[in-house]
């Protein structure tokens, strides 16, 4: 695995993340840090181990805990939400790293804007991320652009 030499990311929860590592779930809880790491180095592949503080990993240890986000994205289809959102990065030439950070905290706070709206987190479903994540990641774009012209 650790010959893989193209982008990888991976996006497990921690049930996935157990089985890709050949432990119990309870063990991935008990050391998210440690787990996460021990996947991007296993996969050689950056790595967000989801869950409250989605964890992220890259195969030289570094790691970084995400604190967007709410229980609304224990909806099923929201972790597909992010791995097109992280895809979509990475196709338009992110660094893997860069894509996989700005997806996960984009999904989060899509999620935490929805919540702020009145929309969930119970009953939030995953295709409801899309309009605020668009809306945060255009705005985000703004911002940088009205930075560089110095405004």
């Amino acid at each position: 695995m650790r010959r893989r030499t193209t982008p990888t990311l991976l996006t497990p929860h921690p049930g996935e993340a157990a089985r890709l590592l050949g432990i119990s779930t309870t063990e991935v809880q008990s050391d998210r840090i440690s787990t996460a790491i021990r996947l991007a180095t296993h996969f050689n592949a950056c790595v967000a181990l989801k869950g409250a503080g989605t964890v992220l990993a890259r195969p030289d240890g570094t790691w970084r805990i995400n604190t967007t986000g709410n229980p609304g994205l224990a909806t099923g289809g929201t972790g597909d939400v992010l791995s097109g959102m992280a895809g979509a990065l990475l196709a338009q030439g992110w660094e893997a790293w860069s894509a996989l950070c700005a997806a996960v905290s984009l999904h989060g706070a899509a999620a935490d804007v929805l919540v702020c709206e009145g929309v969930g987190p119970v009953g939030l479903t995953a295709s409801e991320l899309l309009v605020p994540a668009r809306r945060l990641l255009n705005n985000l774009i703004a911002e940088s652009a009205e930075r560089r012209q110095g405004h």
